[in-house]
């Protein structure tokens, strides 16, 4: 057996982004970017995006908890697209050559709602995609299961064992494997691109 389809995460496997790199434009200090993001807009409030909650709504009751940091809590969705630099090294083209071969495409993103169309104009690569779920419009979120089976929905209901999923979370990857998918746990282009060869993808 082996996999038809592609179905990719996007951050930290396709994307590069990183929230440090706009609150090192903001903060003095490393010192206080680093405080700011593991005590004030955390990961676990940052999910809430990813679940559906827009920037505006999730902000607002952050500045609430912490009035003093207003400007530095909105800059989170109004300089959303400075958190990115470009693709990760080597994914893109690994993507360009499935494409390449007629291999079907998909993605599967934890991923904020508000500022999708404007990732789209701004990363070629998302074009590339049949379909991208993603997980802030349809209230849904990796590792539930319900977001895998509305992925297989999307891509007209295959065999999960057709399809290898590419994520770079641990817990992501075996939520997928407890669903019968193809996984590969994403760790760098190299080991990605031998995956994709054992599959007989490339």
């Amino acid at each position: 057996m082996a996999a038809d389809i592609a179905l990719f995460d996007l951050g930290h496997v396709v994307l590069d982004w990183e929230p440090s790199r706009l609150y090192t434009k903001i903060f003095d200090t490393p010192q206080e970017c680093d405080v700011f993001l593991s005590d004030i807009c955390t990961m676990a409030w940052h999910t809430r995006h990813d679940a559906g909650v827009s920037f505006a709504d999730n902000a607002a009751e952050l500045i609430r908890l912490h009035p003093h940091y207003e400007a530095e809590i909105l800059a989170w969705g109004r300089r959303w697209m400075e958190m990115f630099d470009g693709y990760m090294d080597g994914t893109a083209e690994l993507i360009a050559r499935l494409d390449a071969r007629g291999v079907p495409l998909y993605a599967l993103s934890n991923m904020p709602a508000d500022p999708w169309d404007e990732m789209l104009e701004a990363f070629d690569v998302l074009r590339r995609f049949r379909h991208v779920v993603v997980s802030g419009q349809i209230d849904m979120i990796k590792p539930n299961a319900d977001i895998y089976h509305h992925a297989l929905k999307m891509m007209d209901g295959p065999d999960p064992d057709k399809v290898i999923f590419i994520d770079n979370s641990l817990p992501n990857v075996e939520a997928a494997d407890a669903l019968g998918f193809r996984t590969h746990h994403f760790k760098h282009a190299e080991g990605l691109e031998q995956a994709l060869v054992q599959e007989g993808l490339l």
